[in-house]
Formats: structure tokens, sequence, C-alpha cells
């Protein structure tokens, strides 16, 4: 079936309209104007790229870990679409290899299944520093084995990232997970500068929730920190949470940057798309939610409850980012970290996946592939 929207305001992925009609047949957008035959529908509000976040370890009770199941991450997802998440990548923190393999499994039915903005999967560790390792159980980090390396290199989980720290991976680990497809994401690491660019340059191109987990920087050791605001080439997350990261110290690396190369992330936890009040176990760990807050009882940042829309509202009001910049942090800059050219833009031949936003810049409805999945 034919699809004709035509919003009160577009915005495009590059600039603003005025009641451009978006016309869609089978999950695409094939013509920016009404096309015959289209059942035409009119939107009040405007309508913008669907977010994509690389980084979700959970959403609406559900935390991937303890839940590797098709099911499980369409839960997730259902969650992160009332955010206006049109595609993710499911994220499994350090765990053992059995449940990364459930994970991967699931996945990759899911990613077969087509189910409803799943990209791929993050792995988040097992293979991280001990010094930097927050929540991520200290039991599970371990040395790399051929046993995850056969995980990493399954090609049918779609999109896949691995988070490592490069003082306990080597180089040549690094180019194998870059030969296998895999999009190399340095954090939760105490590498030196040089450890750092080494791991650049055998082909690492992200950095995990920049700041956060990381050497840091200083007048005469850049540590992690500083390779990664240096790379002109490498992205960075950043969770504009308002917690994880002063404002000043976003705003920094956002202009020291080139433009496209910072991207939101949530880092989102269960609690996501829950009532305020609910808590839940990492790994025997009670953490618990105080606003829009989430930490372990024994101290630590334990992931978020941001969601994409918060994000980019957050990166306006805290970060004084003009509006559309924060909406292409949320939609074109993940799309082009993760090779999908055909998302994060409203253009022809791209994939019909689109958030209509209300005057207060809240969710009314999500889209993705032109099949609503979510009103409010």
């Amino acid at each position: 079936m034919k699809q004709t929207f035509i919003a009160e305001q577009v915005f495009d992925g590059e600039r603003f309209h005025q009641q451009l009609p978006i016309s869609v047949e089978d999950g695409q957008i094939v013509a920016l104007d009404t096309v015959k035959g289209a059942v035409e529908t009119q939107l009040p509000g405007t309508l913008v790229p669907g977010f994509i976040d690389v980084q979700v370890n959970g959403g609406g009770g559900i935390l991937l870990n303890t839940d590797c199941t098709v099911a499980g991450i369409e839960a997730i997802g259902q969650a992160h679409a009332q955010y206006g998440t049109t595609g993710y990548l499911p994220t499994l923190i350090t765990d053992n290899v059995e449940v990364m393999q459930h994970a991967a499994d699931a996945v990759a039915q899911a990613v077969a299944k087509g189910s409803a903005g799943v990209l791929g999967v993050h792995f988040e560790g097992p293979h991280l520093s001990i010094p930097k390792k927050g929540v991520h159980p200290q039991s599970h980090i371990r040395r790399i084995s051929d046993a995850e390396l056969a995980i990493f290199s399954r090609d049918d989980l779609g999109t896949k990232v691995v988070t490592l720290a490069p003082e306990n991976v080597s180089v040549d680990v690094i180019k194998a997970l870059v030969a296998a497809d895999v999009r190399v994401c340095l954090g939760h690491s105490n590498a030196d500068y040089d450890t750092v660019v080494a791991a650049l340059e055998a082909g690492a191109t992200g950095f995990t929730h920049l700041y956060n987990a990381m050497s840091p920087l200083s007048s005469r050791d850049p540590g992690m920190v500083g390779a990664a605001i240096e790379s002109q080439d490498a992205w960075c997350g950043l969770i504009v949470d308002g917690h994880h990261v002063h404002p000043a110290a976003a705003k920094v690396a956002i202009a020291a940057k080139p433009q496209g190369k910072v991207m939101l992330v949530t880092d989102a936890m269960p609690p996501v798309g829950m009532p305020e009040n609910a808590t839940f176990e990492l790994f025997g760990i009670e953490v618990v939610r105080q606003g829009d807050k989430l930490n372990a009882v024994t101290g630590e940042l334990a992931g978020c409850v941001l969601d994409m829309i918060g994000a980019v509202n957050n990166t306006v009001n805290m970060l004084g980012l003009p509006f559309e910049e924060a909406l292409r942090m949320a939609a074109l800059y993940p799309a082009e970290f993760i090779g999908h050219q055909q998302r994060g833009l409203l253009k022809v031949g791209s994939q019909a996946d689109m958030v209509l936003l209300n005057q207060q810049r809240q969710v009314e409805q999500t889209y993705i592939g032109g099949k609503i999945v979510f009103q409010k």
C-alpha cells in the first residue's frame, strides 16, 4: 500500500520544511511529493528521522542479560519506541560465554524474523579493565578466547559492535575483529594514550560513553579521553543525562570533534518505560532509581533511565545546541557509525523510520518502515 504523510513540519535530517509530503511504499520513502493512489495522512506536529540507539541494555522491565530471548528483545524495543527509537542494538554487558551465546542466538533470530528496530547487537565486554569496570561483574571480566571470537565472527547478527579495553586486547585481535565486520569501540579502559592510538590504527572506530569508565585527560597524560577527543575519525557515544557527564565536559568534546562524530546513546536499563519506583537486580546487586538516576546500592552509577527523546531535549536544554543538530546526533550520526546509510534521513530511498513530535518536543507517534509502532 502506498501512503503519503503530510506533517505540519518536516525535518529531513538536514533542514526543516513546511507541509512536505513524504510518500512511502514497501517501507521506503519513494517520493517527497504526493503520489497517485496513495492514502494520505495529515500529521499535526513535526516529523523527524527515527532515532538510533547503539547502546540499549534494557527497557520495559527487561534486561538483555537475564532475558536472552526474541520476546525479551522485542519488549525492550517496544519500550524504547515510545521515545522515538526506531533502530537499536540490544546490548549485552559482561557475562559468561554461555549467556553471550544465548544472546547471540536470540539476536540472530530477531534479525532473521525482522523484529521491529533490531539492527544487530552490542557486546559491552567482557574484555574490559577491572579498574574501570563500573558495575560490570569482575568475576566475568577476562581475556578474549576462541569462544568469544567465534561469537563475534558470526555473520547472522546484523551490525556487530564490541566494546573492549585495548590494554587487554592486542592490536592483532582488534584487526581480526575488524576483518570479521565488527565495529570495535574502546571503553571501560585504563589504557594510556599510546595504547589507545594503536587500537585506533588497528581499526577501532568508536568510544563507548565518552568520559565514563575511561582514563581521563590531563596535561601530561591525555589518556583515552584525550585520544577520543583528538581523533578526527572515531565516533564517540555520549550520555546526556546531566549525571554521567557534566554539561561543560560534553560541550568541550562536541566543540573539539568534527561535526558528526558525537552521537547520543542512552545506556538504558530495564526501568525505561516503567513506573518511577522501578528497581531491578544486576548480578545480584540491587539497582535503585531515584528520579532520572540509577545507582547500585554499592554506589556506582548503573546505566541510565535515559531515553532518546530525553537525550535530544537535554542536548538542546543543557548543552545549548540547535534542535536540528540534536536530532542529527540521535539519528544521522549513529546511522553513519553503524553503516546504515538508508537511515537517519527522510530522503528518497531512505527507510521510512519516522517520529512525530508535538510542540513540546515529545513523541506522539513512531513509525518503522512506514508502519506505526507507537501512538500516544
